[in-house]
């Protein structure tokens, strides 16, 4: 009798536990239009659309890169990738440059008016993003960070 109990308890914290990742997830993807449409409006999101800042983000942080392996840190594919890196350069935001490692796949590296680029679109990001959140710790919004991406690693994996 114990074991049933046990079990019957064990199924409502699963579900309970399965209906708060859910509610995260569909608060997540909620607040993703509403970041989007934030963007837009601020210029953020260009023409090209989001994925212009976090290509340059990766460059930015990460110093140059593959198309390839900057298409297996999002969920995208390596086409879309090429397009965005053909669209940046004739932007002049990003060149392609001799790879000592491969020889048919270039590396993209920002150039300094793309290097100049991103940081414009990074502090407009951070004083839009300065003003939020009013009543919440940093230490809330660093573990809320670190939640939603560990299980954004665990989608992946799925």
């Amino acid at each position: 009798m114990a074991t049933a109990r046990q079990g019957k308890a064990e199924s409502q914290i699963a579900t309970s536990k399965g209906e708060a990742i859910a509610d995260l997830m569909l608060e997540t993807a909620q607040f993703f239009f509403r970041i989007r449409a934030v963007g837009q409006r601020t210029g953020l999101i260009t023409s090209w659309g989001g994925g212009a800042f976090g290509f340059m983000r990766s460059l930015a942080l990460l110093g140059p890169l593959t198309v390839p392996q900057i298409a297996q840190m999002r969920p995208t594919s390596r086409q879309r990738m090429q397009r965005l890196a053909d669209e940046l350069a004739a932007e002049g935001l990003v060149e392609l440059i001799d790879n000592p490692r491969h020889r048919r796949s270039k590396l993209v590296s920002l150039t300094p008016k793309g290097e100049a680029h991103y940081r414009e679109m990074n502090a407009r990001l951070l004083a839009i993003a300065s003003t939020m959140g009013a009543g919440l710790s940093e230490a809330d919004i660093r573990n809320t960070v670190e939640i939603v991406r560990r299980l954004s690693d665990e989608a992946k994996e799925r």
